[in-house]
C-alpha cells in the first residue's frame, strides 16, 4: 500500500501492525485458462459418436417443431456430477470461456465491423437461424441505462405471466449472471449442457478460415441457443453488449420492439469521439417496420437517430421518466432518480411488446393514471447487481457488539462522465437520508460521526480527468466530501471469469502505475479545489497492491474505530463492484 497526502512524494510506507500488509495477489499461468485436451477430445467424441436415438415422440418432416437437443447420456450425467462434487466441470467451462478473450487493446481495431459477416457463419454451424427468428425479442441499445431498463421490461412482462429470459452484461460475480430464466440465473447444470453443445459443434467446424467467436460473441450464441431451446420462454429480453449495429445481438433482423437509454461518451476508442458518431452506432439496431422508443437525448444524438427512423420508414418515439404517482406509492426496484428515466422506458417497451402480440388483455388498464398492477409489482421487484446499491458488511457487523453497521459499502458501476454525475448525486442524497433516517441498513446510534471513502478504479481506456472531477465536483455541490480516496486494480484481472476455485499462491510484480496515476489526478484536484463552495474532500488518498488487503483495511478501520460509521462508494468500473461485492459476500 502506498499513501500519499498533498505534494509529498510517496514512499513505500513502513510496515506497521496498525496497516496491514499487501497481500499477494495470483496471476493464473496460462495453461490453467485452457481446457486439457484429453477431456476436450473425450467431450467432442460424446457428441461426434454417441448421438441420441431418436426421441419415440420425434416429429415427421412435414410437421418440425421447435428444435431441442438431448445431450447424451454419458455426457448429462458428466455435468450433474460436476455440479455435484463442487463443479469441477464448471472450472473447465470457465478456463474455456477465459481462452476466448483476445489479449489486445479494444482501440487497436475500433468497431467497423470486425469480421461481422463471421456471426453468419456461427449462426449456420449452430443452426440458430430460425430459432432466432422465432425468438419473440425486446431488443436495447444506449450509453446508459440500457441494462436497467432491460431488467424493468423483463420484470413487467414476468409479473403479467410470460416466461421470460434475459441477456445482460457484463456479470458481476458469475458468468451465468448473463443468462437469466424466469428472473434467475440459469442453472449451473443447464448452463454446463448448453456450453457444451455451443462450444463442441463450433470447435469442429472452426479454424483457420473461421476461428473461433471472441468471448462476447460466443455468449451471445449461447443465449440464443439457451432461448430458442427453452421451449417455455415466451419473450427474450436482449441487452446491445457495445454499440449497437455491429453488436453480436444484433443478428435479430425482426425484434418485436426496439428501445434506445441515454447517449452520452462512453466506448470512444470504438464507436467514435463526436455524439454523431456513437448515435449512429446505436441507431443500428432499429428496423424497418418495428416500434422504437427513446428517452430525451442531446439534440445532435436525437437528430441522428430519427434521421436513421426516417430512413426506415419508423417513427421513433420519445418517452418521458415515469411520474412516481403512477406507482401507487411503490418504489422502483433499482434505485436513484434516474431510474425513473429508464423504467419509463421499459413500460413503452413492454406495452408495446404486449399489444403487438395480443396480450393487452392480460392487464387491466385503471381509470386514475397509474400503472396496472402488474407493472408496478415488476418495477418494484426489478433486481440488479451492482447499480446504486447498498450492502452492509455482515462480517464487521456481526463482530459488533450492538445493532450498528460501522462498514457500509455503496456500489455503483458508473464508468462515464454522465453516470458519474448520476452516481454522486445517488450517494450524495441516500447517505444523507441515512443520517436523517437510519433504515435497515444502518441502525446507527446517536452521536454517531460517519466517514465517507472512495474505493475506485476504472479501465485504463478512459480518462480518470473526465470521471473524477465530475465525482468530485457533483458530490461538493451537495455538501458531501470525501475524508479518504483509496485505489486498486480490479481482483478479477489476475482470476478466471467467474471462477470459484482458489488460486494458486504465487504472483507475478503487480504494476500499480495506472493506480498512482489516478492517484495523482484525485490530489490534483484536491489541491485545486479547496474552497469550493465552502467544502473540501481531505484526507490521505492510499494504494493498495490488492483488492482483498483494500477491504482488510476497511474492515480493520471500522472495528477499531465502532463510533464512527465508514460509507464507502465503490465506483468507476463495474468489474470493480463485482470484485468487491465477491469478496464481502463470502
Amino acid at each position: 500500500m502506498r499513501a500519499s497526502g498533498g505534494a509529498s512524494p510517496r514512499p513505500a510506507p513502513p510496515k506497521r501492525s496498525a496497516t496491514p500488509t499487501t497481500t499477494k495477489l495470483p496471476v493464473p499461468a496460462s495453461s490453467s485458462l485452457a481446457m486439457p485436451a484429453p477431456r476436450l477430445a473425450h467431450l467432442r467424441r460424446l457428441l461426434s459418436l454417441h448421438s441420441p436415438p431418436p426421441h419415440p415422440l420425434a416429429p415427421s418432416p412435414a410437421r418440425p417443431l421447435r428444435p431441442s437437443f438431448i445431450l447424451p447420456r454419458a455426457m448429462a450425467g458428466a455435468a450433474q456430477a460436476g455440479a455435484a462434487t463442487g463443479s469441477a466441470e464448471y472450472e473447465e467451462v470457465l478456463g474455456c470461456l477465459a481462452s476466448l478473450i483476445k489479449q489486445k487493446v479494444r482501440a487497436d481495431t475500433g468497431n467497423r465491423g470486425n469480421q461481422w459477416e463471421l456471426m453468419a457463419k456461427y449462426l449456420q454451424i449452430l443452426e440458430l437461424e430460425e430459432p432466432i427468428a422465432r425468438l419473440k425479442v425486446v431488443h436495447v441499445a444506449g450509453t446508459k441505462g440500457k441494462g436497467s431498463t432491460c431488467t424493468f421490461a423483463e420484470s413487467i412482462l414476468r409479473s403479467c405471466g410470460f416466461r421470460t429470459g434475459l441477456f445482460t452484461s457484463p456479470h458481476l460475480i458469475d458468468v451465468r449472471e448473463r443468462f437469466r430464466l424466469d428472473g434467475l440465473d440459469i442453472s449451473e447444470e443447464k448452463f454446463i449442457r448448453y456450453f457444451w453443445w455451443c462450444w463442441n459443434k463450433l470447435k469442429v467446424k472452426t479454424g483457420d478460415d473461421i476461428p473461433m467467436p471472441a468471448y462476447f460473441r460466443f455468449l451471445a450464441l449461447l443465449a440464443f441457443k439457451i432461448f430458442s431451446d427453452e421451449q417455455q420462454v415466451d419473450v427474450a429480453v436482449l441487452e446491445v453488449g457495445l454499440g449497437g449495429k455491429y453488436d453480436a445481438t444484433n443478428v435479430v433482423k425482426a425484434p418485436v420492439v426496439c428501445g434506445i437509454s441515454s447517449l452520452g461518451y462512453d466506448h470512444m476508442e470504438i464507436l467514435g469521439n463526436s455524439l454523431v458518431e456513437i448515435a449512429g452506432e446505436k441507431a443500428g439496431i432499429l428496423k424497418k417496420g418495428v416500434p422504437a422508443y427513446t428517452v430525451p437525448q442531446p439534440e445532435v444524438a436525437m437528430s441522428v437517430l430519427k434521421q436513421r427512423a426516417s430512413e426506415l420508414g419508423v417513427s421513433i418515439r420519445i418517452v418521458p421518466p415515469l411520474d412516481p404517482r403512477q406507482l401507487e406509492d411503490q418504489p422502483l426496484g433499482l434505485h436513484g432518480e434516474h431510474q425513473y428515466m429508464n423504467a419509463g422506458l421499459a413500460v413503452a417497451l413492454a406495452n408495446t411488446w404486449l399489444e403487438r402480440q395480443g396480450h393487452l388483455d392480460r392487464i387491466h388498464v385503471k381509470d386514475h393514471g397509474t400503472l396496472p398492477d402488474q407493472f408496478i409489482k415488476g418495477l418494484s421487484i426489478a433486481c440488479l447487481q451492482g447499480r446504486a446499491q447498498i450492502v452492509p458488511d455482515l462480517q464487521v457487523s456481526s463482530e459488533c457488539k450492538d445493532t450498528s453497521c460501522p462498514l457500509v459499502f455503496y456500489l455503483d458501476g458508473a464508468h462515464s462522465p454522465e453516470s458519474m454525475e448520476i452516481c454522486a448525486k445517488w450517494f450524495s442524497h441516500v447517505t444523507k437520508k441515512d443520517a436523517a433516517q437510519p433504515g435497515p441498513l444502518e441502525q446507527r446510534r446517536s452521536g454517531i460521526n460517519s466517514k465517507k471513502i472512495l474505493l475506485f478504479n476504472c479501465m485504463s481506456v478512459r480518462d480518470p480527468q473526465i470521471l473524477l472531477p465530475r465525482l468530485l465536483d457533483t458530490c461538493a455541490q451537495k455538501g458531501l466530501c470525501f475524508d479518504q480516496a483509496l485505489f486498486v486494480p480490479n481482483q478479477s484481472q489476475y482470476n478466471k471469469l467467474g471462477s470459484h476455485a482458489s488460486p494458486p499462491p504465487g504472483r507475478e510484480q503487480i504494476d500499480l502505475s495506472w493506480q498512482l496515476s489516478l492517484q495523482t489526478v484525485w490530489e490534483d484536484l484536491l489541491r485545486g479545489k479547496k474552497g469550493l463552495n465552502g467544502t473540501s474532500s481531505s484526507g490521505a488518498s492510499l494504494v493498495f497492491e490488492s483488492l482483498p488487503s483494500a477491504i482488510k483495511w476497511l474492515r480493520e478501520t471500522s472495528q477499531q474505530n465502532q463510533s464512527t460509521s465508514c460509507q464507502v462508494l465503490v465506483t468507476g468500473s463495474l468489474h470493480l463492484v463485482g470484485d468487491v461485492l465477491r469478496l464481502i459476500k463470502t
